[in-house]
């Protein structure tokens, strides 16, 4: 099964790498990883995605409970939960294809956020799903270059990870 962890960390040299090296260190793999500095500049929060059973990602959350920089830790999955991810795609467009990309786009929701004689530079964001579909709809070989974030995840309604 897929979960979404969540968790607030200080922000210092290391704390990224001690998290990373527990997953390594068991044999867990992180699917996607996100990391930035929260509205107190002295805490960082992380995004993991990563899959296995219930037993594993409760082994998991009790190991990140464990690191000295962890200051909390929630599996986003257990309740409702919103998910993001941003993806920046490079496509080729010239002649027919240059329309045909700014009509996907229009119907992805993405934006062309840069535009040369040769390609466009759409940026989406969605569930990775949505993101996913997009890449599938178009024509593989007119993708030039792809960038994605990994997921973004946080509680709806009154759950919140604060300290």
């Amino acid at each position: 099964m897929r979960h979404v962890i969540s968790l607030l960390i200080e922000n210092e040299a290391g704390a990224l790498s001690r998290v990373s090296g527990l997953f390594s260190a068991r044999g867990y793999n992180i699917e996607s990883l996100t990391v930035a500095p929260t509205e107190d500049t002295s805490l960082s929060r992380m995004t993991i995605v990563t899959s296995g059973s219930d037993d594993v990602v409760e082994q998991i959350t009790k190991q990140l409970n464990k690191l000295v920089e962890v200051v909390k830790v929630v599996d986003l999955s257990e309740s409702a939960h919103i998910e993001r991810e941003l993806m920046l795609v490079k496509v080729r467009a010239t002649g027919k294809d240059r329309e045909e990309m700014k009509r996907m786009a229009e119907i992805f929701r993405g934006r062309i956020i840069d535009v040369t004689d040769a390609s466009y530079v759409i940026e989406l964001t969605g569930t990775q799903a949505k993101l996913d579909s997009f890449v599938g709809a178009i024509d593989s070989g007119l993708i030039l270059e792809t960038v994605r974030s990994g997921i973004c995840g946080i509680g709806r309604g009154d759950r919140v990870l604060k300290v």
